[in-house]
Parts: C-alpha cells; sequence; structure tokens
C-alpha cells in the first residue's frame, strides 16, 4: 500500500501490519549466525612477558577485532578443552614512530590482544 493511497486500509491489514512492525523491531539488528571458534584466537603472543605470566597461569593471545571476551573463552574451551576463569580484552591502536636508523617515520600495526587466566593446575601447551 502506498503511503499517499486514495484507497483507505482494510481493518485486518492494518492489524498484519502493526504485527510484523512490532515482530521485526523486536529482534536485534545483529543477525544470530553460528560462530567460528577456530577463528577467534589468531595466534598465541609469545614475547618475555607472555612467558612469564604464562607460568602464573594467564596466556596472551592475538585475537581477531571483532572478538568480545565471550568468544575468546569459548574458543579457549573448545580448542584447548580448558575453563577460563576471566578473561581481559586489551586494544592495542596503531602509532608511528620516528625511526633514528631509517631516518622516517614507521607505522607499527595495532592489534587486540586476551589475557586468558586459568585456575591453579591447568596448562596450555603452545609449542
Amino acid at each position: 500500500m502506498a503511503i499517499f493511497s486514495r484507497k483507505q486500509p482494510n481493518k485486518d491489514e492494518q492489524k498484519t501490519e502493526s504485527k510484523s512492525v512490532k515482530a521485526s523491531a523486536g529482534k536485534s539488528a545483529k543477525a544470530v549466525l553460528p560462530r567460528d571458534l577456530s577463528n577467534i584466537l589468531a595466534k598465541p603472543r609469545i614475547t618475555e612477558k607472555a612467558v612469564a605470566k604464562s607460568e602464573a597461569g594467564v596466556y596472551t593471545f592475538v585475537v581477531k577485532r571483532e572478538a568480545t571476551k565471550r568468544d575468546v573463552r569459548d574458543a579457549v574451551k573448545a580448542i584447548y578443552n580448558v575453563t577460563p576463569v576471566k578473561v581481559n580484552i586489551v586494544n592495542k591502536q596503531p602509532r608511528k614512530t620516528f625511526s633514528r636508523m631509517k631516518g622516517r617515520t614507521v607505522s607499527e600495526k595495532g592489534l587486540k590482544k586476551a589475557y586468558v587466566y586459568l585456575k591453579a593446575g591447568d596448562t596450555i601447551s603452545l609449542v
């Protein structure tokens, strides 16, 4: 039915239109899609700090930009068969620095890190 129609709508049509509008408004904008958990964890982050923390039961991973704490928790459960106690996410912004060696501005890529805390006794073999 057009907006400026001269024809009067039936009452049955109005009821069905209002029900369909309410039903579509109730759903969130995001569609619920099945998640591919294998792509959430990009790679483990192995640095001096990460290795020192892994001895205390905290493991560091580079994760996808759109990953949430719940996604990371579910991915660790599925891939490594351990249940995390807590997950912290750090979003490292890209930055530009001046390289003295090259004599020009160099850009560092940004990334998203996840710190996964496991209970005492649980370990993950990253190597």
